[in-house]
This record gives C-alpha cells, structure tokens and sequence, in this order.
C-alpha cells in the first residue's frame, strides 16, 4: 500500500508539473507571427555542455522561432569548442544568424592600481579577432563586480571605452550588462550604474539593460531609459523564470518606451526553469511572439 501511495503521489506531482508547463501555448507560432528576438545560449547551458550536440540544439531553436544566437562560451579563441568559422557556419545552417556573444577579461590589481591596462588589450585584440570572424556585431560584457574605489571604477570606464574603441575599428559594437548589485553605491558617494552610463563614451560604449535586474535592484527600466536615452541598443528580456510568468516586470511600460532607450535588438534569457529546458525557452518565446507591444523588429 506505501508504494502504491507514493506511485499516486509522483503522478500527481508529474501533473502538476505538466499543468504548469503548458500554462502558456505551445503550439508553434503562426507563420503571420514573425519577429526578430534573439536567444542567450546560456538559456540553454544544460543542454550544450561540451557543444557535441550543439547543431540539434541550434535547429531546435530556430524552429521555435528565434531568430539569432549570442553566445556565452567564448574560451581560448572557441565558441563552444568550435572555431569562429564553424560556431557562424552551424548558427547560419540552422536558419539563425550570430548577434552577439559574451565575454570579458578583467583587470588585475597592478593594472588596477597602475592604470596601465596594455596587456589586457592584447588579449581583447585576440578576442576581437575571432568575434569578427564568427560574424559577430556585438561583443558585451557580462559583470563587473562593485570597484572599492570610485578610482578602481574610473579605470574599469577607461578600460571599456578603449575597447569600444577597439570594436569599432573592426567593426563591431561593445557594450555592459548590468545585473542588480551595479545600483549599490561606491565609496557611498556614486551609483555605480550612474557613474559608468556618465563616464563610458556612448560612442564607444553602449548598455545591454537586463530589464529583470534592474527591477530586481529596485530601479525603473523606463527611470533610465528617459535619464540616458540612446543608451541602450540592446535588451535582455528575462523574468524570474519563463518570460511573462512572474508579473515582476512591467514589459509592456518597458516595450512602449524603447524608441527612447535606443534599443535595436532583444535578447531572451531564461535562468531559472518552471519545466523541461525546451518548453521553457519555448515558452518565454511564444509569450514576447504573442504581446502585442513587442515589435516585429527594433533593427529596421
């Protein structure tokens, strides 16, 4: 009688969970419904691991509906153990083209301390180099942890405006990603947020505003937007875990008020899953396909 119980019991659990992840459509969007949204392949970070499968996976995707890829895995000159040539070839095979990727190389505390940051930018000539031969448009990096000093912070504002400057002259585009401890302050005195927004040159330096950290730093995604309009040329659109689902984040304020952000592309990103990987990528897909604020593309 115990196992039958506990058989009962797992398949009440099983059902719930399916309940709970077929809550939104999962019906393949209709061919009327095309837009142009991005996907953060650390959403998918269970399923790459070594990048063996990573054709299936990039197919799969792409026949959900994404659009483009950036990438999360750049090492040692690879994209997930691929070559530039191959990691582009295998995006463009699956019907999706290469965005953007993430990667940054930090300063060490001679660098920080001399403001002499010359050989770091050797290995950011190296990593250029290959993004653009992977057919990338937009290199961002990803976190910066809060400086002790708003001396430290400085040399980090100097450091990305070289390398923005860097981008440009192969090319491309470089920009931050915020998460939510950049709203604490540093020294007490200045937001670090604020600071690198005032002290990146916009022509250098552009901001991928995650519109989830910034809500969970307590913040308006739509304060900065009209504080710093032309900031923000790309989103991260991300929830507690399936797009949509939390009601945390105001995304239809966020979509109406983008022209003044600057933004030109959108990214999907899923951290945090409420059911199987798949059917919560496809998931928070299908809710931005279906909101009627979200516009076929911000590129055009």
């Amino acid at each position: 009688m115990r196992i039958k119980h506990m058989m009962i019991l797992s398949a009440l659990c099983l059902s719930m969970m399916a309940t709970s992840c077929s809550s939104h459509s999962t019906e393949t969007a209709p061919e009327t419904t095309k837009k142009e949204v991005a996907i953060q392949l650390y959403s998918v970070r269970d399923l790459v691991k070594d990048g063996s499968n990573l054709d299936q996976i990039l197919k799969d995707l792409a026949d959900m509906g994404y659009t483009s890829v950036e990438a999360a895995n750049y090492n040692d000159g690879k994209f997930y153990g691929k070559t530039p040539q191959e990691f582009k070839q295998m995006v463009e095979k699956s019907g999706m083209t290469v965005l953007s990727s993430h990667t940054t190389h930090g300063l060490s505390d001679e660098e920080l301390a001399s403001g002499d940051f010359t050989e770091a930018l050797k290995w950011w000539d190296q990593c250029i180099a290959a993004h653009k031969e992977a057919g990338m448009e937009y290199i961002v990096t990803p976190y910066l942890s809060v400086p002790k000093t708003l001396k430290d912070l400085q040399t980090y504002c100097d450091y990305y405006n070289e390398v923005g400057k860097r981008c440009q002259a192969a090319g491309l585009k470089y920009g931050y990603h915020n998460h939510a401890h950049e709203f604490q302050k540093v020294e007490d005195k200045e937001l670090m947020l604020d600071y690198m927004l005032q002290h990146t040159n916009p022509e250098y330096v552009f901001f991928q505003m995650d519109v989830y950290w910034v809500v969970r730093g307590q913040n308006s995604p739509v304060d900065y937007f009209n504080k710093y309009p032309g900031r923000f040329t790309m989103l991260h659109i991300k929830d507690h875990r399936e797009i949509g689902q939390s009601g945390m984040v105001g995304y239809d304020a966020i979509f109406k008020n983008t022209d003044t952000a600057g933004v030109r592309h959108i990214v999907a990103e899923i951290e945090k899953y409420s059911c199987p990987v798949e059917e919560s990528v496809k998931q928070s897909l299908d809710y931005l396909l279906d909101a009627p604020f979200v516009k076929a593309s911000y590129s055009k």
